[in-house]
């Protein structure tokens, strides 16, 4: 848990910050879509469905209310009938019902998202603290709660006025209409006229929608510090990520280090820089860096060297050419091949030398290219 440093949240929620307060079940949500959706829905399903809803509610009441006298003193019969219409009738309502359903199931969904949490209909002593109470009731939320019913009262009330006198003609004339043809005209006028008054919350939904999405960012904002805890946490503390490069440099240098034995040459400064090289022909297409330091290191690799039998050759120029240029277990660069072979021609004929034969000569000046010539200055010796 975050502690209240006092600091301003200035800050914009963080990807983790937002899940986890997605598994709280604290997601955007707009009681006025949800409410515009709803209404919206059931307008145009009674346009839809107006017709055959009133006509199968008339067939019911007519049944129902046409039962012989004899029968109705018959308990059982008043029962399977009371059944038979409350099926009928569900019959009849269960297209608004099931498009109503997935109106609220989706609308939802297209805001915020799916979220389920059982955080999020735990229990909370604050919820029914008092005096946190009135603090909602007057704060900028419970502000904009009360300008939105104020609204949605005089929009619709407004609207449903000058629809209700727009049609009183049409409302006075359904008396000479046939039975059916009113049912089939009250369906259209309910229908247009539902469609037309909820339509006004059109406006309503569309301020509070962007409102609510401000709001669930605002209330998610973080304090600089606490962005930098995040950070240490998703990343590593420091010291943590300090130890583990230290060891990961310590393995790194132990298995270069095994790898010293196996080289054919180590090319020296002859003090401050080691190179060991590796070569065959047979599976390289050119020599291999497989170690390489400066100083302490530099002097282990001679170490091992000495202990191992590796040749070791003296050129300052191509082992600090090397050293810059060359990654472990790369390909030295093409400019440094001649170079390269004249050392490995002569640890070749040192190794190939008997007792009493005169050792070679060591190679004197090697050609290194320009561009290799000053890659260290000797104040880096």
């Amino acid at each position: 848990m975050a502690v209240d440093t006092g600091q301003e949240r200035t800050e914009q929620p963080t990807p983790k910050r937002l899940r986890e307060a997605r598994e709280k079940g604290q997601v955007p949500r707009s009681k006025e879509l949800n409410s515009m959706s709803l209404l919206m829905a059931a307008a145009g399903g009674f346009l839809l469905m107006g017709e055959s809803l009133l006509s199968g509610m008339r067939d019911i009441m007519s049944r129902g209310l046409s039962i012989e006298h004899a029968r109705t003193i018959d308990k059982q019969v008043i029962v399977e009938t009371l059944g038979s219409m409350l099926m009928q009738s569900l019959g009849v309502i269960a297209p608004i019902l099931v498009l109503l359903t997935v109106v609220v199931i989706m609308t939802p969904l297209g805001l915020g998202g799916w979220s389920f949490s059982t955080k999020a209909i735990s229990f909370k002593w604050e919820k029914i603290d008092p005096i946190k109470g009135i603090g909602r009731i007057f704060a900028l939320r419970g502000l904009m709660e009360l300008v939105k019913v104020l609204a949605k009262f005089a929009l619709v009330a407004g609207i449903s006025a000058a629809i209700l006198l727009s049609m009183v003609h049409e409302i006075l004339e359904l008396g000479t209409e046939s039975l059916q043809s009113a049912l089939a005209h009250v369906a259209n006028l309910c229908g247009w006229s539902f469609l037309a008054s909820s339509s006004v919350l059109i406006i309503i939904a569309a301020v509070d929608v962007p409102f609510q999405l401000w709001q669930h960012r605002k209330q998610l904002r973080m304090t600089k510090q606490e962005v930098k805890d995040e950070a240490k946490e998703t990343d590593g503390r420091p010291e943590v990520k300090a130890k583990i490069r230290s060891m990961q440099q310590q393995l790194s240098q132990r298995r270069m280090m095994e790898a010293v034995p196996q080289a054919d040459v180590v090319i020296t400064n002859p003090t401050h820089y080691a190179v060991a090289l590796r070569y065959d022909q047979f599976s390289m297409g050119a020599p291999v860096l497989v170690a390489k330091g400066v100083d302490l290191v530099a002097a282990r690799i001679r170490m091992l060297a000495d202990q191992h039998g590796v040749a070791i050759v003296e050129a300052p120029p191509l082992a600090r050419a090397l050293y810059a240029s060359t990654e472990l277990n790369h390909e030295i660069p093409a400019g440094l091949y001649v170079a390269v072979a004249n050392v490995l021609s002569y640890v070749y004929q040192l190794n190939a030398a008997g007792v009493n034969d005169e050792p070679p000569e060591a190679p004197d000046e090697l050609p290194i290219p320009d561009e290799w010539t000053n890659v260290l200055k000797p104040d880096d010796e």
